[in-house]
């Protein structure tokens, strides 16, 4: 293949993950979800090549699901083209708000700024620091920090001390999936579990994500006093560190409330609401950049190929599995009273389990989601909602083929395998423990049993 050739489907991939994105954003109307879907897979076969192996079986599975589903009940494939247009625009707007904000000069500051301090409260700094980043910037932040512990490895040789900031990355942005609304975790389970809404989880996840990263401050290797980082923070007053870090927040505070203010007042879904919140942060930050006089460029979506097929690919799987469930079942199926418990405590080891052979917790979440969510006692829906964030975040945070911990491995040449089997595996069992005994505590309390 010649470059220029190569080039054109490189252009092409990307006109068609933005066609995906306009259509996801206008799904509304008739026939655009279908269009979504049509670009997006397009996408993906002109960029089969560059397919890891879990994403070309999962693509195989929507296919084979497809045919199953025009033999059965070809009614159902407009609801999840639908949806695999609606998420995938979610994903791809959030990659886009990553884009711009990772251009930021208050980026730098901030990530200087996590390594001041004593062993404890610098630990603290980078993991709740992550957490913080990871909310607009998804795996951004671990790109940013992990660069950071690099320069400091680099200079001062691997020690305790780069060893519990990258436990602090990993564990960070863990943390994201379970308590950020603006998370795929959070609207993938809102999405397939019934009558269930973002804020009731937030109320118990983000409590429960401060804890566990608290807590993680117990699993760590003793420091040498003394450590000065080499990247140091630039002296200033304390308004003038703090200015970057509240420019942020702000940005992320004001996501928040139009993502709120659209699910609530204006009765959208949650995913359209995330969408076009972030998409209106990244259309004013690049007028900003304009008036500033600096160059507006959109990032190629190219490389998406992987993202495409796992979130579309998972949410087009998941409105299928959910019918078909449905249909085989039957309508009126339930478990006996006393399952949902013990069910609501299995699901974030399964999600774990999963993440330890590969499997993203998309597909997992899928999964459980389109089985389990027509079928919960509505009343105790809060519980299968934690079980799942919950159990999406312990597996970002401690499997060996998250995205983060692969990122974190090539950025700081730390193995991925030794970060989740030596680093956070006794972290993980604790806390999959505890967040499985809460999802069956709440699931008891709630439905009456």
């Amino acid at each position: 293949m010649s470059q220029d050739t190569a080039s054109s489907l490189l252009t092409l991939r990307s006109v068609l993950a933005y066609l995906a994105l306009g259509a996801g954003v206008l799904s509304f109307l008739p026939g655009l979800g279908v269009v979504g879907a049509v670009a997006i897979i397009s996408a993906i076969i002109l960029g089969w090549r560059d397919l890891r192996l879990v994403a070309r079986l999962l693509f195989g599975l929507l296919t084979a699901m497809t045919a199953i589903a025009i033999a059965t009940e070809p009614s159902a494939l407009i609801g999840a083209a639908t949806s695999m247009t609606r998420l995938t625009a979610l994903i791809i707007t959030v990659m886009l708000l990553s884009s711009m904000l990772g251009k930021s000069a208050d980026l730098g500051v901030i990530s200087k700024s996590l390594f001041a301090g004593s062993p404890l409260a610098r630990y603290y700094s980078v993991t709740f620091g992550t957490a913080f980043l990871s909310i607009p910037l998804n795996f951004g932040s671990v790109g940013v920090v992990a660069t950071m512990i690099q320069g400091e490895k680099d200079q001062q040789g691997d020690s305790a001390i780069t060893r519990n900031a990258s436990r602090g990355v990993l564990r960070g942005f863990g943390a994201s999936p379970i308590f950020s609304p603006l998370s795929i975790s959070i609207v993938l389970t809102v999405t397939f579990v019934p009558f269930l809404h973002s804020w009731q989880i937030i109320a118990i996840s983000l409590p429960l994500a401060v804890g566990y990263l608290l807590i993680g401050a117990l699993f760590l290797e003793p420091e040498s006093p003394g450590y000065q980082p080499v990247a140091a923070p630039e002296p200033g007053t304390r308004r003038a560190r703090m200015a970057p870090w509240l420019r942020f927040a702000a940005v992320i505070g004001a996501i928040f409330g139009a993502t709120f203010a659209l699910s609530g007042y204006f009765d959208l879904s949650y995913s359209r609401a995330v969408t076009l919140s972030c998409l209106g942060a990244v259309v004013i930050g690049l007028a900003h950049r304009r008036l500033q006089g600096g160059k507006i460029t959109l990032p190629s979506m190219a490389p998406m190929s992987n993202e495409l097929v796992i979130v579309g690919g998972s949410a087009f799987l998941g409105v299928l599995i959910s019918t078909f469930a449905t249909q085989w079942l039957g309508a009126g199926f339930s478990l006996p009273g006393w399952a949902y418990p013990i069910v609501a405590f299995v699901v974030p080891s399964v999600f774990f389990l999963g993440g330890m052979i590969g499997f993203n917790p998309i597909v997992i979440g899928t999964l459980t989601g389109g089985v389990l969510g027509p079928i919960w006692p509505v009343s105790a829906v809060l519980g299968l909602g934690i079980a799942m964030v919950s159990g999406w975040g312990l597996t970002a945070a401690g499997t060996p083929y998250s995205a983060n911990s692969l990122l974190l491995e090539r950025l700081t040449g730390y193995s991925a395998q030794v970060a989740s089997l030596r680093w956070n595996m006794a972290l993980s069992v604790c806390c999959l423990l505890f967040t499985g005994a809460l999802a069956a505590v709440i699931t008891l309390v709630k439905a009456g049993l």
